[in-house]
């Protein structure tokens, strides 16, 4: 069986670029590191390192290995975690995973409603758009955006509850010709350049592609990235224009405005998850609950 600690200490001598450094930043000796990296390439059967003039340079297969390895030990720190909080008897957690604008909007209030109910718990809050959970606790609420008239997704061992449907709106600077109409037919962003908050192609990216297409163009892009307040930004400093939720343009930096999107009418489904526990079902429901009446709020 490979010993994670050895997995751990090949990725910090890869990224420190020799042995020697790699020692010092893990405060061992420069003998300790090569003992771990000599049992390591026993386990794997893998030549990890091949001599280079007076020192070492690692193999391709070495490399390979420290990519590969990345996820599992990230899966490996949390369980760790989990025995040191069992082992202090901090046990008591809440996973969430939801995406960003929901974090910042609505998961506060979660927080201090659960935590009112049991002072010594931990929430954590992971963002599910785009990371693909490695290194997280599986969640106990896992809130989650579909297209508002797609087919209802399910998971096993969780109740789904549907908290919203939100209308999505155009974002433009408030010098823009187009900023003085009460509402803006998609299409009448056609030719414009766009700034996509969506890089990864998540689910609103995908209702947002969905409904340009309806409307019979592609978006030109000007920027794309991962985060819909620096999206805002670029909108602000004249880049170009964006389709967002109205979760994610709650706060508008200056000289932005935001317009209905009609013809079509762009449209997500908010649902959250909630993981079937027994043990915890009546913190959950609290949880639920308080989700249930930030989204009213929202409407």
């Amino acid at each position: 069986m490979l010993n994670p600690r050895r997995l751990a200490i090949l990725r910090a001598v890869l990224e420190a670029g020799s042995i020697n450094r790699a020692a010092r930043n893990l405060s061992y000796s420069p003998a300790t590191i090569s003992q771990h990296m000599t049992a390591l390439a026993k386990e794997t059967g893998l030549v990890l390192f091949e001599k280079q003039g007076r020192g070492i340079v690692p193999t391709d297969a070495a490399r390979h290995l420290a990519d590969q390895a990345q996820s599992l030990l990230a899966d490996f720190g949390r369980l760790e975690r989990v025995v040191a909080d069992l082992r202090g008897g901090q046990a008591q957690h809440l996973a969430i995973a939801c995406f960003a604008s929901a974090a910042e909007r609505w998961i506060p209030d979660v927080v201090r409603t659960v935590r009112r109910h049991q002072p010594n718990l931990t929430v954590e809050i992971s963002l599910n758009e785009p990371v693909d959970g490695r290194g997280r606790r599986r969640p106990d609420l896992d809130i989650r955006t579909e297209p508002a008239d797609g087919a209802e997704v399910h998971l096993d061992g969780y109740r789904r509850h549907e908290l919203t449907v939100e209308r999505l709106v155009a974002v433009l600077p408030g010098t823009h010709p187009l900023a003085g109409a009460p509402e803006l037919a998609l299409r009448d962003l056609e030719g414009e350049p766009w700034v996509d908050h969506d890089l990864y192609d998540s689910p609103i990216g995908q209702i947002i592609q969905s409904a340009c297409r309806a409307a019979g163009f592609t978006p030109r892009y000007a920027a794309r990235l991962d985060d819909h307040r620096a999206a805002l930004r670029l909108v602000a400093s004249g880049v170009g224009v964006a389709v967002l939720p109205r979760l994610a343009v709650a706060e508008l930096p200056g000289g932005v405005v935001a317009r209905p999107v009609v013809r079509p009418a762009v449209l997500r489904r908010i649902v959250v998850h909630a993981r079937r526990d027994r043990r915890r079902g009546e913190l959950i429901a609290r949880a639920v609950a308080r989700l249930r009446d930030s989204a009213a709020r929202a409407d």
